[in-house]
């Protein structure tokens, strides 16, 4: 790798996005000695505010950083590992997935109460159907709101009003330095996180060999990767779209992974496995959801009149 050419990064340009990248960007320049710049992309997924479903999936937050990195336009790309399709991208590689912060839900509310505190009725907003299912388990008497947009606009509906409470990722919260927003944080018990919340991947041409080993040497964190591929390879196994309401968890039990991962309000299955063996760990979760039906869940899930296409949207979307 020339030590001496800078670096281009290509990442969104929604204030979380800009967070996790410069922080990448800051440790690469120490740890391989270059400069480095930051390349702002504009995603179809920040630019339509439809329904996931209606504009492609999960990939609509990614495929603008994976065509600058075909065209040479940036070296690397920050993502957020959840908005990445399981499938692999031809030409590119994961390098790096760094230490992942914590992948847990939280609730903001107004006046900071929480979850139980909230009054029967309360309007609580979320993007996800899979936290939308979750939370009607545990607080069937609260009102699912669909909304879509970035952390500030949807913190903003909370703050003038328009919503009791937003359910949002702890992890980019974190990044934002907006944890003292927190009111509740939702326990994996009682709501699983999306497979590879609180997780990046660092991605550049497969090609870039040296830059690749450049990466995974200052970035690259072996425990968070397999934990993500456990969680992913259920999402694969089940093929599930973004709509789908699916969880998966996994966390590091000295040389053992235990994953857990749910499928709407009901199916629920735990196993642990070797770290050595993540992937195959996840397809054994999801074969055991497969047979307790989890096709049929995915094919009616109990949202209980959550609609995710009738939103309420900002300038630009966080999945986070």
């Amino acid at each position: 790798m020339d030590r001496t050419r800078p670096l281009t990064i290509a990442s969104r340009r929604s204030a979380l996005a800009m967070a996790q990248t410069s922080e990448i960007g800051r440790r690469l320049e120490v740890a391989l000695g270059v400069p480095v710049s930051v390349l702002e992309v504009v995603s179809h997924g920040d630019v339509d505010l439809r329904d996931l479903t209606t504009i492609g999936g999960t990939g609509v937050f990614v495929s603008a950083l994976r065509a600058a990195l075909h065209d040479g336009s940036a070296d690397l790309a920050v993502h957020s590992f959840k908005d990445l399709p399981v499938g692999d991208e031809a030409g590119l590689t994961i390098a790096a997935v760094p230490p992942r912060e914590d992948p847990s839900d939280v609730l903001v509310s107004a006046g900071s109460v929480s979850l139980g505190d909230l009054p029967a009725g309360a309007r609580v907003g979320t993007g996800s159907p899979r936290r939308a299912v979750q939370l009607r388990a545990l607080r069937p008497d609260l009102e699912v709101v669909p909304v879509r947009g970035n952390v500030d606009t949807r913190i903003t509906k909370v703050r003038g009003g328009e919503l009791d409470a937003v359910v949002l990722a702890r992890a980019g919260l974190a990044r934002l330095g907006r944890l003292s927003e927190v009111a509740y944080t939702f326990g994996h018990d009682e709501m699983v996180p999306a497979p590879g919340q609180g997780a990046l991947a660092i991605e550049c041409r497969a090609a870039d060999v040296e830059l690749a080993e450049g990466l995974r040497a200052a970035l690259d964190d072996a425990p968070t990767r397999a934990c993500v591929e456990a969680e992913r390879a259920v999402l694969a196994e089940l093929e599930a779209g973004c709509s789908a309401p699916i969880g998966a968890s996994a966390e590091i039990d000295g040389d053992s992974i235990v994953l857990t991962a749910v499928v709407g309000e009901r199916l629920r299955h735990r196993e642990a496995g070797a770290l050595s063996a993540a992937r195959h760990l996840g397809v054994r979760v999801a074969s055991e959801l497969l047979r307790q039906g989890a096709k049929q869940v995915m094919a009616h899930p109990a949202t209980d009149g959550y609609h995710p296409g009738r939103t309420s949207a900002g300038p630009s979307m966080e999945t986070d």
